[in-house]
């Protein structure tokens, strides 16, 4: 089959979508097959009525504008401004830029910086003086791209890209100049904290979505670390739940750090991987037919003498907040580390011609029956590594612009521990004022990429929430609240 025709049957297909917000080029939900025709609750003599005067308006200012009008940029304004006057910044019309992405994204891979963002448009920002809402939202970066290595993280905020302002960039612009052939450079302005400004060069690749990785704590504990949820998801983890049981796992640590979400078709089938079954979640909605209840289906493989924590953070949003909380509210994990995103809400993609748009239909509910919708799921025990004050953010800024560790790590790509603790005392005795733990860390982290390598999966030195859930299982049986 051909790769186009591939993409266009995924466009069409029925999975429902809880991802998050958006992916460098938006991480859509799909619900539904493009209907227009279908039942809907309102008030249709209202309905028409609304729709002759905007046929009417349409057709006068076509006719009549001082200058002939360009009708593809009418259409498209007023799309726009339909879907703004909702107030929901899920709800949008997708220009054939965002469906681009929406193909890239639904087949797993794409080209870009790989990072998963979030833009109010300039239209709909609110007031309030606060410039972080005007900015591009980092939501998450995906591991082993060019903005993960670089060292973006989840909570940063673009302010310029290639020396410009983004403030009054709309999504489809952020994403026309971040996207790019291959091989090429952007370069993009951070803000992190309140008031610390970094500059990365990002050279564009092509981005293959990451799903699922594994690893070996140690003897009878597991370590699963699921980045999205895609199509390919639930036979990843299969596999990888098949090869823990051939070394008989008694442990496991799940990780959905910084997972922005994927199809909720695929994470409700996860979820019953952990039940004979029993709701993992609900959908309710005002329309027929977008109500939905996904109940585990006898399809239990983790069995229930195996220990489960799971591991989330403020990246973490949609449809990983649907599997921590169904895990959570049926008491079969713990959950550590930081208070999830807060998206709980879904989407249904309606694509026309070569646009189309995204509407939200229905909000989902975690089995207690509780919708997380901007307030996210809270751990059973937090546990997050400290936020540097802005002094030391700034001592950061520096040490990354004054490329010691870089020029270090290329002068000792295969530098031992005890080269590096050296090298890190040096930076601590010439006025670094950072923690050796970070420093050992970022020194790591320039090795790897002074030797093209992806960092290794688990990373028990620096990583102090997954320590902690280390130390949590080998205390004993995991006590539930």
């Amino acid at each position: 089959m051909e790769a186009q025709d591939k993409k266009k049957i995924l466009i069409r297909s029925s999975l429902a979508s809880v991802g998050a917000i958006a992916l460098f080029v938006l991480l859509f939900f799909t619900l539904g097959p493009a209907v227009f025709g279908q039942s809907t609750p309102g008030n249709s003599s209202s309905e028409r009525k609304y729709a002759q005067m905007f046929e009417q308006v349409f057709s006068y200012v076509s006719r009549n504008f001082v200058d002939e009008p360009d009708q593809q940029k009418l259409f498209e304004g007023a799309m726009k401004g339909l879907f703004d006057s909702l107030g929901d910044p899920h709800s949008l019309y997708l220009s054939d830029i965002d469906m681009m992405g929406l193909n890239d994204t639904t087949t797993g891979e794409f080209g870009g910086v790989g990072l998963y963002i979030n833009k109010t448009d300039p239209s709909q920002a609110s007031k309030s003086g606060d410039l972080r809402e005007h900015y591009v939202e980092i939501v998450a970066p995906i591991e082993d791209t060019p903005a993960y290595k670089a060292g973006i993280l989840a909570g940063d905020y673009i302010t310029k890209i290639q020396g410009e302002d983004v403030t009054e960039f709309s999504m489809d612009k952020v994403l026309s100049v971040l996207r790019g052939k291959p091989g090429t450079k952007v370069k993009v302005t951070i803000l992190r904290g309140s008031a610390t400004s970094l500059d990365f060069e990002l050279e564009r690749a092509k981005i293959e979505v990451p799903t699922v990785k594994t690893a070996w704590i140690e003897p009878g504990i597991a370590y699963l670390r699921i980045t999205q949820f895609n199509a390919h998801t639930k036979e990843k983890f299969d596999e990888a739940i098949s090869g823990f049981e051939k070394k008989s796992y008694a442990k496991l640590i799940i990780d959905l750090r910084n997972n922005p979400g994927g199809l909720l078709e695929i994470v409700a089938k996860i979820g019953g991987r952990f039940f004979k079954d029993g709701v993992i979640v609900s959908t309710r909605s005002r329309v027929p037919g977008e109500s939905s209840t996904y109940n585990a289906e006898n399809e239990q493989t983790v069995p229930n003498s195996v220990q489960i924590i799971v591991l989330i953070d403020k990246g973490s949003a949609s449809a990983s907040e649907i599997l921590s909380g169904a895990l959570k509210d049926r008491k079969r994990a713990l959950l550590v580390g930081e208070t999830t995103y807060g998206k709980g809400s879904v989407q249904q993609i309606i694509p026309f011609d070569k646009t189309g748009f995204k509407l939200t239909m229905a909000r989902y509910y975690t089995p207690s029956g509780v919708n997380i919708d901007k307030v996210g799921i809270k751990p059973d025990l937090e546990v997050k590594d400290p936020d540097l004050t802005d002094a030391e953010l700034e001592i950061y800024r520096k040490l990354l612009n004054d490329k010691k560790l870089e020029t270090w790590a290329k002068a000792h790509p295969d530098g031992s521990a005890a080269s590096i603790a050296i090298f890190v005392k040096e930076l601590q005795s010439s006025g670094i004022a950072l923690n050796e733990r970070l420093l050992t860390r970022l020194s790591r982290v320039e090795q790897w990429r002074a030797k093209n390598q992806n960092p290794p999966t688990i990373d028990l030195d620096y990583d102090i929430v997954l320590k902690k859930a280390v130390d949590l299982l080998n205390a004993g049986p995991l006590v539930l609240p």
